[in-house]
C-alpha cells in the first residue's frame, strides 16, 4: 500500500538507529504515536527492506488492521494520510536514491562513498536520473552521473546509458578525447569536462584514477 513510498529508494541501514529505530533478530524496529496519539504505530524493516506497518488502538490495546483493506471513508483517509507521513520522514532520513543500474555504475558510487564518504546529490526534481558529487570543503562538483540516450554520445543506439562527467585540466582534455570511449561533457562546459558511457569500457582503475583528478581539480 505505501511501496510507492520507498520506489526508487535504497537504504542505509545504519540511518535507521539514528532516527530511532531498535535493532531485534535481524529486523529494524520503530514505534510512535500517531493521529493525536489514538494511535500506537510500529514500523518493521527486514533485511530485505521490505517495510511493514501495524496499528495499534492506544484505549484498547487492538490492533487496527482497516486500513490495510480497500474500505474507504474520511476516518481512513486520515489514518492512511498519517501513516504515509511517517513513512515519507522515514524514507528521505532513513533511505538515498536508488536510481542507476549497471554493474560499473554501483561500482563507481560505492567506491566514491567509501574513498571520499560523498553521496551523489539529487538536485533536479524534473531530472530524477542525473545527480552529482560536489566536495565537502568547497562546495565544487567534481563529478556528475547522468542518464542519456546513448546516441547522444556514440552510434546510434537509442537506448538509455549511464553516464560521469569529469573534470579535467584543459590543456589535457584533447589528448584525453582522442582516446577511445572518451567524449566531450555531456551538458558541461567542454573545456574543462569530459564523459565516460559506465559500462566496464575502461577498467575501474582507470576510471577510479580520473574520479581522484577530477576531485583534486574542484578545489578553486
Amino acid at each position: 500500500m505505501f511501496e510507492e513510498i520507498f520506489r526508487r529508494r535504497k537504504l542505509v541501514s545504519e540511518r535507521l538507529l539514528k532516527y530511532g529505530f531498535e535493532e531485534t533478530g535481524g529486523k529494524y524496529c520503530f514505534h510512535t504515536d500517531i493521529m493525536g496519539g489514538e494511535f500506537s504505530l510500529l514500523v518493521t524493516v527486514d533485511e530485505n527492506e521490505h517495510v511493514e506497518t501495524d496499528l495499534t488502538e492506544t484505549d484498547s490495546g487492538e490492533e487496527f488492521t482497516l486500513y490495510k483493506t480497500n474500505a474507504a471513508s474520511t476516518y481512513i483517509g486520515d489514518v492512511r494520510n498519517a501513516i504515509s507521513d511517517v513513512l515519507a520522514d522515514i524514507s528521505a532520513k532513513c533511505y538515498q536514491p536508488s536510481v542507476f543500474k549497471n554493474p560499473q555504475t554501483l561500482r563507481l558510487i560505492e567506491h566514491v562513498s567509501e574513498t571520499y564518504g560523498d553521496e551523489l546529490e539529487f538536485l533536479w526534481e524534473k531530472f530524477p536520473d542525473n545527480a552529482v558529487w560536489r566536495r565537502k570543503d568547497t562546495g565544487k562538483w567534481y563529478g556528475a552521473v547522468l542518464t542519456v540516450a546513448k546516441n547522444k554520445l556514440v552510434g546510434s543506439s537509442s537506448y538509455v546509458a549511464e553516464i560521469v562527467d569529469l573534470r579535467v585540466q584543459p590543456e589535457k582534455l584533447s589528448e584525453l578525447l582522442c582516446k577511445e570511449h572518451y567524449y566531450p561533457g555531456w551538458h558541461m562546459n567542454k573545456k574543462s569536462w569530459y564523459t565516460i558511457i559506465l559500462e566496464d569500457e575502461i577498467p575501474d582503475e582507470e576510471l577510479f584514477q580520473h574520479v581522484r583528478e577530477s576531485f583534486e581539480l574542484a578545489v578553486k
